[in-house]
């Protein structure tokens, strides 16, 4: 039988404050966990790893809420295909999962993908302010 945790021993595991955890709760990020008998929210080691994902989404790929909802939409679905996949055995079938998880991770790469390209967008334009404020140090030089 899977250990129940309090908030506490989530947020210990994850790094997250418990407001945090209650504020992904409360906008359906993360699937509500049991509670006990006087209200406390009691998670499985699924909600601590579903947590561990979250964070690292948001830390190294920078999403927004948003983005992260809409990702981890298609992480659910991926998890789901996944579990499918492995029921059946005709090799028909087993390909036609196989092409809806290609179609799910190319939507997981997409925003991905679409996270890069803004992120090189910034980048040039920090680049070139930098190269303007330098060829104006060039030019305050030669004065």
């Amino acid at each position: 039988m899977d250990e129940l945790l309090k908030i506490d021993e989530v947020a210990n595991q994850t790094g997250l404050s418990k407001r945090t955890i209650r504020y992904y709760e409360e906008l359906g990020i993360l699937p509500s966990p049991e509670r006990s008998g006087g209200g406390t929210r009691l998670y499985k080691q699924k909600h601590v790893k579903f947590l561990k994902r979250i964070s690292a989404a948001k830390e190294v790929l920078g999403f927004t809420l948003q983005e992260l909802q809409e990702f981890l939409s298609l992480t659910e679905m991926l998890e789901s295909q996944k579990e499918e996949y492995k029921k059946v055995s005709d090799p028909q079938e087993q390909k036609a999962k196989l092409t809806e998880i290609i179609k799910i991770l190319d939507g997981e790469l997409e925003i991905i993908e679409q996270k890069i390209r803004r992120i090189h967008t910034v980048q040039t334009e920090l680049v070139t302010l930098r190269e303007r404020a330098r060829a104006l140090i060039e030019l305050k030089n030669n004065e």
